[in-house]
């Protein structure tokens, strides 16, 4: 055995999790991403989705898809940089930058690109990226390619965030990167602080809407919308994979930022292009995004039945504020126990256990989408309540 093999041959944890019954990842579904989906032949009701507008399975959005494929083919055999840009790619950038209010946007193959290329080529080694300690992955992978510092303050703490600004260099740039809703515990950025934050340190503000997008704002427009500050944010990015019913991701600026980019992130330049069955999707989700209101009118009223129905019955929700809903359990063995149990009741949850967050920060993200009913959700709360007292977290 070769050192790189023997190096991995002896973990084992996720094999410990499937002996014990409890390995919860990697779950096959049979359906596409509807409120209830197929697993192992049985129907489950997925409360696990980041499908918040409930588009992926919508005719108009799998024709669009199916013409794009008549028209384009199947792939773009290139990046963008090169042979890869199609009009299609442009028309949906347009459409990009008139939604979110900026000069101009920037198409990318996944979410996980865009920060990764994004933040890791905006600032030098002279300046600074500041996060907040629970911005996404692709987030912190960004700035770890970046030579900049990178300062990390508390969670939505803008107290800690003003003391990391104050230790900066006063002509250096100073980049302030965090979700606009966290992914894990559902609260929504503090922006009106950070903004006056970033004008008072003369520092530029990039928001991450992926779970943003379709949620927060005029007609979904995302996290400045939402707080009527777009023109404060110099910087927003967002993903296709959720709301948007597809694949890839987008950065949202000014002119001479995006055209920077789309000459130095190498993300951009050295990654095949959307498919153009991806970039029609999104367009077409956008259409329905910007003419059905009340999916997500319905969206926020089954978030807060939901929120209410949990807390009643005893659950530490945090202080989630969106359709991202933690449970939180404070222990990952009965996390993970808790999930596979209600996967048997036919009920799918995700579980977020350590590493992912602290020891004593395990929880259950229960999602929504728009497609759900309250029936649903009422169904779902039974449950999950059920086998909840039944392994002693919760006592109502």
């Amino acid at each position: 055995m070769k050192k790189l093999q023997k190096a991995f041959s002896g973990y084992d944890l996720p094999q410990k999790a499937m002996q014990a019954g409890i390995y919860p990842y990697f779950r096959t579904i049979e359906s596409d991403q509807d409120t209830v989906v197929t697993i192992n032949g049985r129907k489950v009701m997925m409360f696990g989705s980041n499908s918040y507008l409930g588009l992926t399975n919508h005719p108009k959005i799998k024709e669009a898809a199916r013409q794009a494929i008549d028209k384009y083919g199947t792939g773009c055999a290139g990046s963008r940089f090169l042979n890869g840009t199609l009009d299609i790619h442009v028309q949906l950038e347009e459409r990009i930058a008139d939604m979110t209010g900026k000069d101009a946007a920037l198409c990318y193959s996944t979410g996980f690109q865009v920060n990764l290329g994004v933040v890791s080529c905006l600032t030098g080694r002279r300046d600074y990226v500041l996060l907040d300690e629970l911005d996404h992955a692709s987030i912190i992978e960004g700035s770890r390619l970046s030579f900049s510092k990178v300062m990390k303050y508390g969670h939505n703490d803008m107290a800690s965030l003003e003391k990391k600004l104050k230790q900066c260099a006063h002509d250096s740039i100073k980049l302030i990167v965090a979700d606009g809703i966290f992914s894990m515990e559902g609260d929504i950025v503090k922006l009106p602080e950070m903004v006056q934050l970033a004008e008072k340190y003369d520092a530029s503000v990039m928001i991450d809407d992926a779970h943003a997008t379709g949620v927060l704002g005029i007609g979904g427009r995302g996290t400045a919308s939402h707080f009527g500050l777009t023109d404060s944010v110099d910087l927003i990015m967002g993903t296709f994979s959720k709301s948007l019913a597809s694949l890839g991701g987008f950065i949202a600026s000014d002119k001479d930022t995006i055209n920077y980019l789309k000459h130095n992130s190498r993300s951009l330049i050295f990654s095949a292009s959307m498919t153009p069955a991806s970039a029609a999707s999104v367009i077409a989700a956008m259409d329905i995004m910007m003419n059905e209101p009340e999916r997500i009118s319905h969206l926020w009223e089954i978030t807060g039945y939901a929120l209410n129905g949990f807390r009643e019955m005893g659950f530490d929700t945090g202080k989630s504020e969106s359709p991202i809903i933690p449970l939180f359990i404070r222990d990952n063995e009965k996390a993970l126990l808790l999930t596979q149990k209600l996967l048997a009741e036919g009920i799918f949850v995700n579980p977020v256990v350590s590493p992912a967050v602290p020891k004593n920060g395990s929880l259950i993200r229960y999602s929504l989408m728009a497609t759900h009913t309250k029936e649903q959700v009422d169904i779902s709360i039974e449950k999950i309540t059920r086998s909840a007292r039944d392994l002693g977290i919760v006592n109502n």
